[in-house]
């Protein structure tokens, strides 16, 4: 007998791909595959797509960069909708900058400056993809996505509705808002001020240099954790003496406490396990429960992310 993900991928026909790479289209690359994936090169083929997806009750979600995903060894047993290169226009009207999802945060915030508009240098720092740094809130360097966001269009896969909405709408809180894992975001529309370029360019210029001097390379996604009120968990996480603290083919970073590197054909599992044994030794040393900005996909105790 056919599966719900069986029929899904029938009524999708030579547009899918079973048993996708997954976890090595994120900056993790680890991890297993898609039960389907699919990659949409507009909106108009998103908009069949969704005419279809939401005719099936399978898990969804849609792939950025995949700049926060840790993707479990045994995958995704849903459907993965990545953009393709239509998502990645940018224009300009007036202070209004509107960008595709799929563009790059560090194209966005060099692009900008570029059209004299200031507000998103930050931006350059985050190597997320505009869908998903708003889906999180994405910020860093003192600002963040719901600093500047003034509208966004979005695509819903499990239900096909089209729509448009405002900040207010997002519900944004800390690394967080209230966008959904089918809810794929088509273009956003920030409200940015005039700049001059040479000096947003010279932001730009000291946040690579700071980013490259405390942070490391590798494959990461990034803080793992958010950062609890008034103190910051990179520091929690080095006064428990953790920097280096290594199971199986992860550690946390010698550079950076919080950041927990993977090695090439490691494990997703080893991964989740130094996250966990972090978490459980900063809470029995300092009393502080961290939360992750990972998104856990394909775990048992979790849910998709994006």
């Amino acid at each position: 007998m056919k599966t719900a993900l069986d029929e899904l991928a029938d009524a999708l026909g030579d547009r899918v791909e079973r048993n996708a790479p997954f976890g090595v289209r994120t900056t993790y690359r680890v991890g297993g595959t898609a039960g389907l994936l699919v990659v949409v090169a507009d909106e108009g083929e998103l908009s069949a797509v969704a005419g279809i997806t939401s005719r099936f009750d399978v898990p969804l979600m849609v792939l950025g960069r995949g700049s926060n995903l840790l993707v479990a060894d045994v995958g995704f047993p849903g459907l993965v909708v990545v953009l393709g290169a239509g998502f990645e226009s940018i224009r300009r009207e007036g202070d209004q900058l509107t960008a595709g999802g799929a563009l790059s945060l560090p194209v966005l915030a060099r692009r900008s400056v570029a059209m004299e508009l200031t507000g998103l240098e930050w931006a350059v720092g985050v190597p997320g993809s505009v869908g998903g740094a708003l889906r999180m809130n994405a910020g860093g360097h003192g600002s963040d996505m719901a600093a500047t966001v003034r509208t966004f269009r979005w695509i819903d896969l499990s239900t096909g509705e089209v729509g448009v909405s405002t900040l207010a709408d997002l519900a944004c809180g800390y690394r967080s808002t209230s966008i959904r894992p089918g809810q794929v975001v088509v273009d956003v529309s920030f409200a940015l001020r005039p700049g001059d370029p040479e000096a947003g360019q010279a932001e730009i210029s000291e946040i690579v240099r700071w980013r490259r001097e405390h942070q490391p390379g590798g494959s990461n996604a990034g803080s793992v954790f958010t950062n609890p009120p008034d103190d910051s968990a990179g520091r929690l996480i080095d006064s428990c003496g953790l920097r280096g603290f290594r199971i199986g083919t992860a550690e946390v970073s010698t550079k950076h406490a919080n950041f927990i590197q993977a090695d090439a054909g490691g494990l997703a599992a080893d991964v989740a396990s130094v996250m966990e044994h972090v978490r459980n030794e900063v809470e029995r040393k300092r009393g502080v429960r961290l939360s992750t900005e990972i998104r856990m996909v394909g775990f048992d105790d979790a849910g998709g992310g994006a």
